[in-house]
């Protein structure tokens, strides 16, 4: 493309944000990225920071794999339940919306929502907890799914040498938990990256830190409160369409005010989102909202997640991850040849990342980075006798 057209380009696109951006927004020419990259004529680009930052989020790897990750359901042949790479999308759209109406900067939101969940492991949230107990009894800290999106990031995409994504996006993804709910969210304006390093770090060795963390952009409090919003009532469907409930088991003050429906509890809360919070330094429900997404976030625990009936597995899965990562820790003390994992680790990673990474993170980090169907394809291939490649012959 001609230089003089990029450069038009360019400045509309900042003379639009000027023009469009409330003030507690963050504008794109903020990006902080913790290399620089080269901006020199030949490399100019009519995209933004957050905009680049998108794109090679979608281009990863780790994206392509949220296709085949546990939303919630685990087990389930029906073809209609949420998986992961749906999720991010709704939350994607989700926040965008709230973001457009609040007049903030849609690209970084993107970013962040569709970033958010890469490091999610086999199994979802259980399987998380089974890798953080594992990293607590090996003693090499702890396992969250938000510090390893950041890690998937920062140091294992792109053979070890990461994406070099913004600071803003990369703290999003980090304070994305939003499973506490809180009165006001209220962005960190003064963080700086080298807070935001000491932050990610933290939740190596910590693994409630990250449930705390406040991010660094009103985006990303956006993102992190849509992250409720996009899987509460879609849970609920989800629940339904496998039988586990039905929609009259919502309470009855709940339904009244919110829904019972998805598409309903996703407008009446993003609604009342905007409407509290239009015009100011961060984000709130109005108290009976709150209220009763807290309640709907406790009957959803008691109902869907801790049900006894979604639980009868999570035995056997546990004791999969564990002989998982004693296997794989095995071959990469042996430095097995023959290994998948050790082949990883060896070839495909750049040659830091065998000398500063021990073998038990490089066994956590293979296991999280695994699908579903990986998962179980690799265990039944360690563990069920397969058959011989002959027929005996008789007569």
């Amino acid at each position: 493309m001609d230089s003089r057209l990029i450069s038009t380009i360019l400045a509309q696109n900042k003379q639009r944000e000027e023009l469009t951006l409330a003030p507690e927004a963050c504008p794109s020419s903020r990006g902080q990225r913790f290399t620089p990259e080269n901006t020199d004529g030949s490399r100019q680009d009519i995209r933004s920071s957050f905009t680049r930052d998108t794109d090679r989020i979608i281009h990863s790897l780790s994206y392509t794999r949220y296709i085949d990750k546990t939303q919630v359901f685990s087990l389930v042949q029906n073809d209609n339940i949420t998986h992961r790479v749906l999720h991010v999308q709704l939350v994607s759209k989700i926040a965008r919306q709230i973001g457009r109406a609040l007049r903030l900067n849609e690209d970084l939101i993107e970013a962040i929502a569709l970033g958010h969940d890469l490091g999610h492991v086999p199994f979802g949230h259980d399987g998380e907890r089974y890798l953080n107990r594992i990293c607590q009894d090996e003693r090499i800290g702890s396992f969250t799914h938000n510090a390893q999106s950041v890690r998937t990031l920062r140091q294992l995409e792109n053979n070890g040498r990461g994406l070099n994504l913004t600071v803003q996006v990369l703290d999003g993804i980090l304070c994305h938990n939003g499973e506490m709910l809180e009165d006001v969210y209220l962005p960190d304006v003064n963080k700086t990256a080298d807070q935001f390093l000491e932050e990610y770090e933290s939740c190596f060795s910590d693994g409630a830190a990250g449930k705390s963390l406040r991010p660094m952009t009103l985006e990303g409090c956006v993102v992190r409160v849509s992250d409720v919003i996009a899987y509460i009532g879609r849970d609920i469907e989800d629940a339904i369409t496998l039988g586990m409930m039905r929609r009259e088991e919502i309470p009855s003050p709940i339904a009244d005010l919110l829904g019972d429906r998805n598409d309903r509890i996703i407008r009446s809360l993003s609604y009342d989102l905007i409407q509290q919070s239009y015009g100011k330094k961060g984000l709130c429900f109005s108290d009976p909202y709150r209220e009763a997404l807290q309640e709907l976030m406790s009957f959803n625990y008691k109902k869907i997640y801790l049900n006894p009936e979604k639980q009868t597995e999570d035995g056997k899965i546990e004791k999969m991850f564990r002989y998982l990562f004693q296997a794989y820790l095995k071959e990469l003390v042996s430095r097995d040849e023959s290994s998948y994992v050790y082949r990883w680790a060896c070839r495909k990673m750049r040659p830091e990342y065998l000398e500063t990474t021990s073998p038990e993170r490089m066994a956590v980090d293979y296991i999280a980075s695994m699908t579903d169907r990986y998962f179980n394809e690799d265990f039944r291939r360690r563990v069920i006798p397969r058959e011989f490649g002959f027929k005996i012959l008789t007569g």
